[in-house]
């Protein structure tokens, strides 16, 4: 397997992983004593963190072990760190497939990254285990599961195949034809095994116990995740109205009966009581048997909600929207938030020739609205990434060279310019004959 040095990250692997999801947000209850600083009508004093990342762009967050600091990440690798979270760094040039969630190690001395083809990057002392960066696979990764007991990861796809590194493969239903493609896996608590869910609310359980599933039954709506007990005696099902199926655990409600403003896309169990929160996309809030400390579904957010995560002691939480702002709820604290103070840049970037021979120059020009500003050219070929600098001059524009050497003919190359440290990103491409 190939191994590639992308600045202070390592990335040795490309596959196919679409998210480490964290929880994500929900329509509209009451609105809690929440700070933010987002691209939203809230408001609060803004606390430093490392930089700022583009509106739009975000896609997840995580906390450091101790609660005092979290970091922010883009679709493009670029990561901010809030409060006592180090900087361990970031990609520094764009991916091939976007970054769809990061993870921190336990003892936050690192995180991982993973990208949407299974990409996994390493920062710090997070240890890579592997990818599916080898493999030509048949459907998509859509999740990721850690195993507590190794460190090592599961990946899995679509169609229920399961991919292990560091971990102890326990099957998986790659083999089988599925009514409806799996949505999310869980891992079992005690790191015995793990459970997939279909939309349909189908379960797989490999090395831990098989409780039951609504795979019979017609939905109303999809189910979108799923989530283990504290002991693993059992799980929940999500459907995106709020339906809740519980087995083996208990049912403290839902909102299946409720209209909802936007749909439910998580949920996080409350280790404290036992009970769960879900989330929709508009930052809402609903509790069943854990505490209400607020929502932002009251709030008119310009970005939408992608992710959520639970202080330790479950008396707080905090909400991240993609334009990198963050609302704390309860005890969880505000570090500060990702959101540019800068206005979005706008760029184009257009080829010297869309099918040039092997050997041959090519040069993108490229305008823009952010003036003498640093340029990243990632040139993104079939087996690996290059990347060439450049500076836009006073009107935004700017023209960069390159050497395309002799890459496979006939096969695509995606060409993407962020400039600014991401304050405008775009992208174009050629095929070279």
């Amino acid at each position: 397997m190939r191994s590639a040095q992308y600045g202070p990250a390592r990335r040795r692997a490309a596959g196919l992983v679409a998210g480490l999801a964290l929880a994500l947000g929900s329509l509209g209850v009451s609105v809690g004593p929440a700070h933010a600083a987002a691209e939203s009508g809230a408001s609060s004093a803004q606390a430093p963190c490392s930089g700022f990342l583009p509106s739009g762009t975000v896609v997840g967050m995580a906390p450091t072990p101790d609660d005092g600091g979290y970091w922010i990440v883009n679709d493009t690798g670029n990561v901010v760190a809030c409060g006592d979270a180090a900087n361990f760094g970031s990609l520094g040039v764009a991916p091939s497939h976007p970054i769809v969630g990061m993870a921190a190690t336990p003892s936050g001395g690192g995180y991982y990254l993973v990208a949407s083809d299974g990409g996994v990057f390493t920062f710090g002392n997070a240890v890579f285990r592997g990818s599916t960066g080898a493999i030509t696979l048949k459907r998509p990764v859509v999740g990721m599961a850690v195993d507590p007991a190794t460190g090592g990861y599961w990946l899995v796809a679509s169609d229920g195949g399961v991919f292990s590194f560091g971990a102890p493969f326990r099957g998986s239903t790659g083999a089988l034809v599925l009514n409806d493609p799996v949505v999310a896996m869980a891992a079992s608590p005690t790191g015995a095994g793990y459970w997939l869910v279909a939309s349909d609310g189908g379960v797989f359980s490999f090395g831990a116990p098989f409780r039951g599933s609504t795979g019979a039954l017609v939905l109303n709506d999809p189910v979108v995740a799923m989530a283990a007990s504290p002991t693993g005696a059992g799980y929940w099902l999500v459907a995106s109205d709020g339906g809740i199926f519980s087995f083996h655990v208990p049912f403290r409600g839902s909102t299946g009966g409720v209209r909802l403003n936007r749909p439910v896309v998580g949920m996080s169990v409350d280790a404290a009581t036992g009970g769960y929160r879900l989330v929709a996309s508009d930052g809402g809030i609903f509790t069943f048997g854990a505490s209400f400390l607020g929502s932002t579904g009251a709030l008119p957010l310009r970005r939408a909600v992608v992710g959520m995560e639970s202080s330790p002691s479950g008396t707080g939480y905090r909400l991240v929207a993609s334009d990198g702002g963050i609302f704390t709820f309860g005890t969880a604290r505000f570090f500060g938030s990702a959101v540019s103070p800068l206005p979005v840049g706008v760029c184009s970037a257009t080829m010297s020739n869309p099918d040039p021979p092997g050997g041959s120059t090519e040069t993108v020009t490229i305008r823009s609205t952010v003036a003498n500003a640093p340029i990243i050219v990632t040139t993104n070929y079939k087996t690996k990434s290059t990347t060439h600098g450049g500076l836009t001059d006073a009107s935004g524009g700017a023209a960069v060279a390159f050497d395309i050497e002799h890459p496979k003919t006939e096969y695509p190359v995606g060409v993407v310019v962020s400039i600014g440290n991401g304050q405008a990103i775009c992208s174009t491409s050629f095929t070279p004959r």
